[in-house]
């Protein structure tokens, strides 16, 4: 791949010299989530992140940065994650393996230039590493889809682990706590900001119009519906990856704490003087707000963003998603995929039908003129009213 590059006039000796790469203010953080937050148009994004999964790479995408340096591989042959190869299809270009030191050479806000694997503050070299083509991806993804076998078991002997260990989750969910927002009997949509989380949420629209299911927003995925527009009834997480406004937009907050009660989470929202319920449980917030949803009696669980697909669970790339499979496994009966939503979903009134109301209306304000003494001055009013909309109308094309 040709790392596409910018012009960059620089004086030196008293000369204009243009200088190859792309150059731009350096944003780094060792965890890609943290960082996508504080990301504009033209950035170079300096991470820390092995095995770059798919939703990092949407997030860098849709910042719209100018490259993108790892400090560790991006794809090490475990499995094979897909961040490196939506990168390549962005037309972004990526180093990968420039080690932990560049943490230390840069700060925050400084222009950096990257020309082929080499990274530039000024004249002097901060990184250097390994530039990745669509040749190099691709070879990676076949040498990582041999193996995958072998993170199939690795998946399925965590999972058995985890339950061994929390068996409780899957029997008996998670403790309850008194909330207010009320779902027995409802429609609950839960939306993680994960995979195809905006179009899901764009798909589900009439179906959020006619239903008006309880929305519950994790961590990010609260962010992601107002966004969309919606107001979330509850917000579920750790709280590490969700903003401020939203915390405050008034949906009851549920810290996910951790099995022996620690709740990190909930000195940030001490702090921002807000109140939280806790939930002490094993597994990830995903699992804690559909066993929520499930406990409280909800009819219908409709998950957008969450994790469905065996490719999903890989690129996740870590062993806590075996607590996700188990949920979904207990609450089974109930939850439905966004996508099988949309697709199956047809609104209860349909197209003919409006069309044979507005006729029946149009009807019934005939025959009501018609039988009105009024008749003669309502004919006049209408006669005026078109006349003066068919001028306006006219108009507009003169």
């Amino acid at each position: 791949m040709k790392v596409p590059s910018v012009r960059i006039p620089v004086l030196h000796r008293g000369k204009a010299n243009e200088l190859p790469g792309v150059a731009g203010p350096a944003r780094l953080d060792r965890r890609t989530k943290n960082l996508t937050k504080r990301l504009c148009p033209g950035d170079i994004a300096i991470i820390d992140h092995v095995d770059l999964d798919r939703v990092a790479a949407d997030a860098l995408i849709s910042r719209k940065v100018s490259a993108v340096v790892n400090a560790a591989v991006s794809m090490s042959g475990r499995y094979p994650n897909l961040g490196p190869q939506l990168l390549m299809e962005a037309g972004i270009p990526l180093v990968d393996d420039v080690g932990q030191d560049v943490f230390g050479r840069l700060h925050e806000g400084a222009t950096v230039r990257l020309d082929g694997d080499t990274l530039y503050l000024g004249e002097q070299v901060v990184a250097k590493g390994n530039p990745q083509t669509p040749e190099s991806v691709d070879a990676m993804m076949a040498e990582a889809r041999a193996g995958i076998v072998t993170q199939i078991e690795a998946f399925a002997a965590n999972t058995m682990e985890f339950l061994k260990r929390e068996h409780e989750l899957l029997v008996d969910g998670v403790p309850l706590p008194d909330i207010q927002t009320r779902m027995d009997g409802r429609h609950v949509l839960v939306v993680v900001r994960g995979y195809h989380y905006r179009e899901d949420l764009a798909a589900l629209r009439p179906y959020i119009r006619e239903y008006r299911p309880v929305l519950i927003g994790v961590d990010g995925g609260a962010d992601a519906l107002l966004e969309a527009g919606y107001a979330p009834d509850a917000i579920v997480g750790d709280m590490d990856s969700v903003t401020d406004e939203t915390l405050r937009c008034g949906a009851e907050l549920i810290v996910h704490a951790y099995a022996d009660g620690r709740a990190p989470g909930l000195n940030r929202i001490k702090d921002l003087g807000l109140q939280a319920a806790v939930i002490p449980a094993a597994g990830t917030s995903e699992d804690v707000a559909l066993l929520l949803a499930d406990g409280k009696g909800a009819s219908l669980i409709v998950a957008v963003g969450t994790h469905w697909t065996l490719e999903e669970f890989l690129d996740k790339g870590r062993s806590g998603m075996a607590s996700t499979f188990l949920t979904q496994l207990r609450v089974g009966t109930k939850i439905v995929n966004a996508k099988g939503v949309s697709r199956l979903y047809r609104s209860r009134i349909s197209s003919w039908s409006l069309i044979v109301l507005a006729l029946a209306a149009i009807v019934t304000v005939l025959v009501a003129v018609a039988a009105s003494p009024a008749e003669p001055i309502l004919i006049r009013y209408f006669d005026a009213t078109w006349h003066s909309f068919a001028s306006w109308l006219t108009g507009l094309f003169k």
